[in-house]
């Protein structure tokens, strides 16, 4: 957690010692602020995550001036694309949930509102890392609902079965996968729609696909983590080690791991809650391991990406931005919206971004679904909060540039072309986007 941090102060000082011409393009006005009126206020919220439902009931039971109107988005993707509609069209609701690495996209089309005033006196409740995941240059757009360990979970029965060990580096994890190919089983999924696992691993290698430098935005996708995590990569798909399961089909993702098709998950908490609620067979035969490392390097996680760094904001064109504020810090600081949301059977299996949200441990992974591994695996989700990457920088045009790779990445996964085309084609077209923009760039 300290690390976790340590990474977002480091990152957000630099945001916030520029200016933002230049490095994120114009903002609009300054929002349409609180507006009088009579009987309860209706606070429109966005959000895909399960347990929200019930938390949104838990709030309205015990506010009289205050409702939430909750609207379930399929996935946080489609949130991206629903919310770009909506802040187009003027109608974007009050609050939505994302997660870091969008926050300054949305800020640099001046989507959300700034409500520093609303956090600042009750900013103490939350650990400074998770914090900061809804802070641009120095002002806060949103209250932060949780933190990012990331960890592997695994098959305990297919491993034993084949005289394997968790992989602690991912030359292991590739030789794994190598044995289990053998007997029919795949080390992992690459679903063609999502890019986060070269994101992720290209982190974890120490890549910086942007910096800030001086009055402008850095962009490499070429550099030597990228180009380490290509290399990983590209082998699992050469060697066919990886099942190619569209998330679309999110039953038949789970079924597939359920039925031992797929041995092991990269994965945080919160995706644990798909599994402990479509599992029917393996229940209790996995187990956490931490996230393996590259050959000689120390432990190192990823941080603040789809995976984690969970966040309510508050959009400009919200007409009660005080009101949605205020349930915004409920539904992250109230004891009982946050065990519902900590839970991987009642809510989504998120670690709280409070201070102090070790107590919390317990609730987010799930003794049926590890059975005898899950005293263990408490030590391994802690101890991940403490080795996260420190110093990845989200652009101003994430939502896109993502787009973007969504579209080169089904063409690895299918073989169509290698990771390394794809970074290179990455950093081409990121710059020329940053410019059309009108933003600063080198590259």
């Amino acid at each position: 957690m300290n690390s976790t941090s340590s990474r977002r102060r480091v990152v957000r000082a630099m945001v916030a010692g520029l200016a933002l011409t230049g490095l994120l393009s114009a903002c609009g006005g300054s929002g349409s602020g609180d507006k009088a009126s009579s009987g309860p206020v209706t606070i429109p919220f966005w959000g895909w995550a399960n347990g929200q439902e019930a938390v949104v009931k838990a709030f309205n039971a015990g506010h009289k001036d205050v409702r939430l109107k909750y609207t379930k988005v399929t996935d946080q993707l489609t949130m991206q694309k629903q919310l770009t509609n909506a802040v187009k069209a003027g109608n974007a609701p009050c609050l939505v949930q994302n997660t870091a690495e969008y926050v300054t996209t949305w800020v640099s089309q001046g989507a959300l509102a700034d409500i520093t005033k609303y956090v600042e006196p009750i900013k103490s409740k939350f650990n400074a890392g998770s914090l900061a995941s809804g802070l641009v240059q120095g002002k806060y757009y949103g209250v932060p609902t949780s933190s990012a360990p990331a960890f592997t979970i695994y098959r305990t029965d297919i491993f034993k079965k084949y005289g394997l060990k968790a992989p602690t580096t991912w030359a292991e994890f590739v030789a794994a996968g190598k044995v289990l190919k053998k007997h029919g089983v795949k080390i992992t999924n690459y679903a063609g729609e999502d890019p986060s696992t070269l994101e992720v691993l290209a982190m974890q290698a120490g890549a910086h696909w942007y910096a800030i430098d001086g009055d402008a935005w850095k962009i490499d996708f070429q550099d030597a983590g990228s180009l380490k995590a290509a290399k990983v990569i590209q082998e699992i798909i050469d060697n066919d080690l990886a099942s190619k399961l569209s998330f679309a089909d999110y039953a038949a993702v789970q079924r597939n791991y359920d039925n031992g098709g797929t041995a092991t998950r990269q994965i945080s908490t919160w995706q644990m809650a798909g599994m402990v609620q479509n599992f029917t067979k393996s229940n209790g035969d996995w187990a956490l391991a931490p996230w393996p490392t590259y050959t000689g390097e120390a432990a190192k996680t990823p941080a603040g990406t789809n995976q984690s760094g969970g966040v309510t904001l508050v959009t400009k064109q919200c007409a009660h931005q005080e009101q949605a504020a205020e349930a915004a810090v409920w539904m992250s600081t109230n004891t009982g919206a946050v065990k519902t949301m900590a839970s991987p059977t009642t809510g989504n299996g998120v670690m709280p971004a409070l201070a102090d949200s070790d107590a919390y441990v317990g609730e987010a992974i799930s003794s049926k679904l590890l059975g005898s591994n899950y005293e263990p695996a408490k030590k391994i989700v802690t101890d991940s909060l403490g080795t996260v990457t420190t110093d990845w920088v989200f652009g101003p045009d994430w939502t896109a540039m993502f787009t973007e790779l969504q579209s080169g990445w089904a063409k690895v996964v299918s073989k169509q072309e290698t990771v390394t085309e794809l970074l290179a084609h990455m950093q081409e077209w990121t710059v020329k986007d940053l410019k059309s923009r009108g933003i600063n760039v080198k590259g």
